[in-house]
């Protein structure tokens, strides 16, 4: 069960993964042939990588005056800055034309094939703290062990997800380690099912999530894969992001403000989750699907092995470990 809840958040990485290439070098690729055909003012190809829903929306009689209108406003494209990666398997480009810099939002299918095109204004990317300026609480009371958590793949399975690239997996844990108790056939087996999620710093509340049922464990909601959640704002591109969260549980509100160590909910087993957890990460933006992630730091942690406590200042948790606030 343990190992379907952990290998969720890679499904967009094996989704975009073909042969061997990865997405950047798959979005790299196909706008690099795009803008050929910008500069060449040819339709058949810039049709080239076109999906058959692309074809059929974007004929040549269409595509040759957004070719001549490219060319007439901005001049020729000279650079492309590395592809964006973001979810739904697309990507944005910047290109940087003679006059001025449009973004190219790129949706790519399985085989590569180009599914939707867009030409927008350019939206700087947001800036990406190496790690947290807020000093952070752990988000929680008691003793859990870290499932996953680090800075490669081996430690933790979020790492090729953008925003959850530094996420972290809690799971409830009693004092002697264990995490759960009977068969483990329904979410009250669980330690931390029911415990108290607490903000880890002050903030502004910008998404609260609740009215997402827990799911029996073992099976997953990938369709609301958040589950229950509550975003913190705590600064200009810091943002907590806690999920999986109890059904009814959520006590905040978006547009509230919270103080650290307020409860923010109940521990749950909602969204893509297979047994009850925690998943905490920062990201730059509230918004979800547009942030990266931010390596963060508590400002104080206390490391349990076996009989043993230790007190570790500015710890960032790694998998395997058992931590907590006392």
């Amino acid at each position: 069960m343990r190992r379907q809840m952990l290998l969720g958040g890679l499904l967009l990485a094996v989704m975009l993964a073909r042969g061997g290439e990865g997405p950047a070098e798959r979005f790299t690729r196909v706008a690099q042939r795009l803008a050929e055909a910008i500069n060449a003012a040819d339709p058949a190809l810039l049709r080239r990588d076109f999906g058959k829903e692309m074809l059929d929306f974007l004929t040549p009689g269409k595509a040759k005056p957004l070719l001549d209108g490219l060319a007439r406003q901005h001049g020729k494209l000279q650079k492309l800055d590395p592809p964006r990666i973001v979810p739904g398997n697309q990507a944005l480009v910047a290109a940087h034309f003679e006059r001025g810099t449009l973004d190219i939002k790129l949706a790519l299918d399985g085989e590569g094939k180009i599914t939707g095109l867009w030409f927008l204004p350019h939206t700087p990317p947001l800036p990406v703290p190496e790690r947290n300026a807020t000093p952070l609480s752990l988000p929680f009371k008691g003793r859990w062990l870290v499932a996953w958590g680090g800075d490669s793949k081996e430690l933790n399975c979020h790492h090729d997800v953008r925003n959850q690239r530094y996420a972290l997996d809690f799971l409830g844990a009693d004092a002697d380690g264990k995490t759960r108790k009977g068969t483990g056939e329904a979410n009250e087996d669980y330690c931390c099912f029911g415990r108290e999620i607490l903000a880890p710093a002050d903030g502004i509340v910008t998404e609260a999530i609740d009215g997402v049922r827990d799911n029996t464990p073992g099976s997953m909601n990938p369709f609301s894969a958040l589950g229950n959640a509550v975003f913190v704002e705590h600064r200009p591109n810091e943002v907590s992001v806690l999920a999986h969260l109890k059904q009814g549980s959520v006590k905040v509100q978006a547009g509230e403000r919270v103080r650290r160590g307020q409860v923010l909910g109940l521990c749950g087993n909602s969204g893509n989750s297979s047994e009850p957890h925690l998943h905490y990460h920062l990201q730059n933006t509230a918004v979800i699907q547009e942030g990266t992630g931010i390596k963060c730091f508590f400002h104080q942690v206390m490391v349990f092995k076996g009989g043993a406590k230790e007190a570790r200042q500015q710890h960032s948790p790694v998998k395997g470990e058992v931590v907590g606030s006392e």
